[in-house]
């Protein structure tokens, strides 16, 4: 691990560069396909996104409902997509492309790979990419609350009965949703698609039912001047309705993040072909369903929950039922995201290490981890508890988004200056672009902090203070392990004479590819034998997704039967130790027959001490995240019967 400013460890890099993943499959399935997993959250917007912007929040009167400010926060809508999430993601960010994969952490692992020499940039990216995905997990818990809540809530208009219910029923569907997880979502999956593509179209067809009625508004919308007509006649009102409008693009950053799964072009087309134009069609109809209202009064009972009263009593459950269904698919994307999320903070050294599950034979990306998606529905049912209604949760919806959306450009400056080397005069208006309505819609957001807008930043700062420190103490850690190991060509030398040697294979882990690990010198000291062929093995987890099999495993001969191995993988992969050295049997016959093969670990206890590396607190905070770190036997799938563990005692 090398060093960088502000006391973050940038994962160091593997020497070969895989070659990515293929997608397979036609671009009309992976298009229906992203239509079920990318879209879930950016879909649901409509439940709640128009009626919000109108809505008072912390005391501030609401907007007024006439034509002027309908029309202009249509347009408000209809531009943020088109700049937010079509030129920004879908033509610009997504073309920043880690092998195939997106995110922020692979972005930032990509940045890191190609901007070596610049290690100011370097590390000021490194801590933007960790606030970003720390931003990320406060998102997880407020979309699922919030996009259940505000389908829960349409039960009412199906039975007034229903009302009193709406919070406990959201708990139980919360609660399912997070019990099924650890069964996997392949065969659940299947039907995301399909159910995703009926909900968009009766987006689409709510919309134009009401459309007809005033077809006029469709140019209102894509006029840009009534955005800035809104502006202009309220001001700061129209400033603080910004917090509001950002809900209706909600969900873009998941299209980056989700692109290793289904590729750029097929997000890229659904989003164009399909999901934009049903997502606009349903807003307008909201908009044109208001504005036919024969009185303001209506109009102004009809704007508290335009999309379910838009829906004609015939086909009201069904609809209300199918849009709780599309918002379970949307929370469903977003903790499966955070699983993702977390295995590549893992493997990039940003989290300690933490029990994996495949609950795909087939699929490698498909994971459950226990401990995220049980703290995750603990976060997800206090939130609700403590809200009781997705109008109280919008004042903390948008901040995460907006914050992370915010970070991703300033990543995308990187992009644009350090690896495509843009010109100035050619990155800066795009970049002046995005930023001003990044630093808008933010601005916007903060206003909100007081009324609910803190939670997500509370979360993201104690998970921002969790991930910063976990690399800063993994880095002191290998500082003064390095300080006190002894070359392994003395050890080799002294080894020689002075220990019994036994048949088999001794594999023993090194975090360092150089020097003697800890386990080795303790064995060595105690038992005073080894077998006869000593393999010191260190796994690298490279800045790529996916490392090309040829380039797995570097092994160099030592001499007197001492190995050093180095494994590599790509942070999107699973570190399967035994599968790797099946495969390279061939080359080396028996040496490494599990049978015959044993597996040492050392297993560092902490001890504070006065020495500069970090504060007290943050020392305390360390030790108790190794404490509690899945072991390395866990983690790299090591068979539980040939595993030795040796501890040592480590000062930082």
């Amino acid at each position: 691990m090398s060093d960088t400013p502000n006391d973050i460890a940038v994962p160091e890099r593997a020497e070969g560069e895989g070659g990515g993943h293929g997608h397979g499959g036609s671009l009309i399935g992976l298009s229906i396909g992203a239509i079920g997993v990318v879209f879930g959250d950016i879909g649901t917007s409509p439940l709640y996104a128009f009626r919000e912007t109108f809505a008072s929040h912390g005391g501030a009167p609401g907007i007024q409902v006439d034509p002027v400010h309908i029309h202009g926060v249509l347009s408000l809508v209809f531009w943020s997509m088109m700049i937010v999430v079509t030129f920004k993601y879908v033509l610009t960010i997504m073309r920043a492309d880690n092998h195939g994969e997106g995110g922020s952490l692979a972005l930032l692992a990509l940045i890191n790979r190609k901007a070596e020499r610049k290690r100011r940039w370097t590390g000021t990216a490194v801590l933007l990419g960790v606030f970003a995905t720390a931003l990320f997990y406060g998102d997880s818990m407020i979309t699922p609350a919030m996009s259940v809540l505000s389908a829960t809530e349409g039960l009412q208009y199906v039975d007034p009965g229903f009302k009193r219910w709406v919070v406990p029923i959201a708990i139980a569907i919360l609660i399912g949703l997070f019990a099924i997880q650890a069964r996997g979502t392949e065969k659940v999956g299947r039907l995301f698609g399909p159910i995703m593509l009926l909900y968009f179209v009766t987006l689409a067809t709510l919309g134009l039912m009401n459309l007809v009625k005033m077809p006029g508004i469709i140019l209102e919308t894509i006029n840009p001047l009534n955005a800035l007509n809104f502006f202009i006649t309220d001001g700061l009102r129209a400033f603080v309705a910004l917090g509001s409008v950002v809900l209706a693009v909600t969900g873009a950053e998941a299209l980056y993040a989700d692109m290793g799964h289904f590729g750029r072009k097929p997000i890229g087309v659904s989003w164009l072909a399909f999901v934009l134009p049903s997502l606009m069609l349903n807003y307008m109809g909201q908009g044109a369903m208001v504005l036919s209202q024969p009185t303001a009064a209506q109009a102004a009972e009809i704007i508290k929950d335009p999309f379910f009263l838009m829906i004609p009593d015939m086909v009201r459950i069904p609809v209300v039922f199918l849009a709780l269904a599309a918002t379970i698919i949307a929370s469903q994307a977003v903790i499966s995201g955070a699983f993702s999320v977390t295995r590549q903070a893992i493997q990039l050294g940003f989290m300690p290490r933490m029990q994996i599950k495949h609950t795909s034979a087939s699929a490698a990306g498909q994971i459950y981890i226990p401990v995220v998606n049980w703290g995750l529905m603990a976060m997800v049912i206090l939130l609700v508890l403590f809200f009781r209604s997705s109008s109280n949760l919008a004042a903390a919806y948008g901040i995460a988004v907006t914050g992370a959306m915010f970070i991703d450009t300033l990543l995308l400056g990187g992009v644009l200056l350090t690896l495509w080397r843009w010109p100035l005069w050619k990155a800066l208006p795009i970049m002046a672009t995005f930023m001003l309505v990044d630093v808008a819609y933010f601005g916007a957001n903060l206003i909100k902090v007081p009324a609910g807008g803190w939670v997500p930043l509370v979360i993201g700062l104690f998970i921002f203070t969790l991930l910063t420190t976990w690399s800063r103490g993994r880095a002191l850690m290998r500082e003064r392990m390095d300080e006190v190991t002894l070359p392994i060509e003395i050890f080799a030398k002294s080894a020689r004479n002075s220990a019994a040697r036994v048949p088999g294979t001794s594999i023993f882990m090194a975090s360092s590819k150089a020097g003697v690990p800890a386990a080795l010198l303790h064995n060595m000291k105690h038992n005073k034998v080894l077998h006869e062929r000593v393999v010191i093995l260190t796994i690298l987890i490279g800045d790529v997704p996916f490392v090309d099999e040829s380039k797995r495993v570097d092994i160099e001969n030592l001499g007197d039967g001492f190995y050093r191995m180095v494994m590599h993988f790509g942070f999107m992969e699973e570190t399967d130790v035994p599968a790797a050295l099946a495969g390279i049997e061939g080359q080396c016959g028996d040496m490494f027959d599990m049978m015959q093969t044993s597996f040492f670990l050392s297993r560092q206890t902490l001890l504070s001490s006065e020495e500069p590396g970090m504060a007290q607190w943050r020392e305390k905070i360390f030790a108790w995240m190794l404490r509690n770190a899945a072991t390395a036997m866990e983690f790299f799938r090591l068979p539980t019967n040939r595993v030795v563990e040796l501890g040592s005692q480590v000062k930082i």
